[in-house]
């Protein structure tokens, strides 16, 4: 069926892993760019980019297990390691055997965790704001929402992650209309279990559950550093959480990666930095990779 939300006009496609329904969007015909989103987003983030890339490129846009318009089970563990099993169930579901990703936020552990573990089957990356190694940085906002009881009344019950998200991740107010699409999917404390899941999955020492999944996806950076796959680094550089710190580590990982670094967009660096980024990925996902890149730091 058709969804309702603003400037998100795609078909709502799904795939069944387990017990539980995997939303999707699926648009365009051409070479595959899936899109991959973090907490507490869904595949609405990426809304423009399908819309701007799909004319000549079947894009995939993902919704995590408990975001968006998926399933949202209250008994599922919501590990990093469960959506990159997820991921790939859904690209091994399409028989998708090559394509480039997109990913922001958790969806660049995620994604660059598939990525990692099938370099073969990865063209192109664009990264935004995320990290997919390990880091002790944790802004204090954040950490508050990790305690127990608290951060579950705080999160869940409060909208405490949530809500503050469309005012603090963005430079540029969003419209009442398209804020309200972001959090449609998260409106009540049973809907809002995956986003505290993210918030506590965090693996922040060696014996947090998602400690050694973290770590392979950081060693296996190494396989996608190998010059066969293009790297686009588009960075707000107004981000309180995935501050400059990360962008710099992306850039010292990838030397060779195209890098733009927007200084007055916030996380959400798509809502605030659209009118610029839209043409750099056109062309990045057209180029040969032999092709020069370019930089703006």
């Amino acid at each position: 069926m058709l969804t309702l939300y603003p400037q998100y006009p795609f078909v709502s496609r799904y795939l069944t892993i387990g017990e539980h329904r995997l939303h999707y969007i699926d648009e365009g015909h051409g070479p595959v760019i899936v899109m991959v989103h973090g907490n507490p987003t869904w595949s609405y983030y990426y809304r423009n980019l399908i819309t701007l890339l799909a004319g000549d490129h079947r894009v995939i846009a993902v919704d995590n297990i408990g975001c968006g318009l998926s399933d949202k089970p209250q008994d599922y563990p919501y590990r990093l390691r469960d959506h990159i099993e997820n991921l790939t169930a859904l690209l091994q579901g399409l028989n998708i055997t090559k394509c480039s990703l997109v990913v922001h936020d958790w969806g660049g552990a995620i994604g660059i965790g598939y990525a990692g573990r099938y370099p073969e089957r990865i063209d192109k990356l664009v990264v935004m704001n995320t990290a997919a190694f390990r880091s002790a940085r944790i802004p204090l906002r954040i950490r508050i929402c990790r305690w127990p009881v608290f951060g579950a009344l705080l999160v869940r019950g409060c909208n405490g992650f949530a809500r503050p998200a469309c005012s603090m991740a963005v430079v540029s107010p969003l419209k009442k209309e398209i804020a309200e699409a972001y959090l449609a999917p998260y409106n009540s404390w049973k809907n809002r279990v995956a986003i505290y899941g993210f918030v506590r999955d965090i693996p922040l020492s060696s014996g947090h559950p998602s400690y050694e999944t973290l770590v392979e996806v950081e060693r296996n950076l190494a396989r996608l550093s190998d010059g066969k796959h293009p790297m686009l680094i588009l960075w707000g550089g107004k981000d309180f959480c995935f501050n400059r710190t990360f962008y710099n580590e992306w850039s010292k990982r990838f030397p060779a990666a195209e890098k733009h670094f927007f200084e007055n967009g916030g996380h959400y660096v798509l809502e605030d930095c659209l009118e610029a980024i839209g043409p750099i990925l056109q062309r990045f996902f057209r180029i040969g990779n032999g092709q020069e890149s370019r930089s703006t730091v």
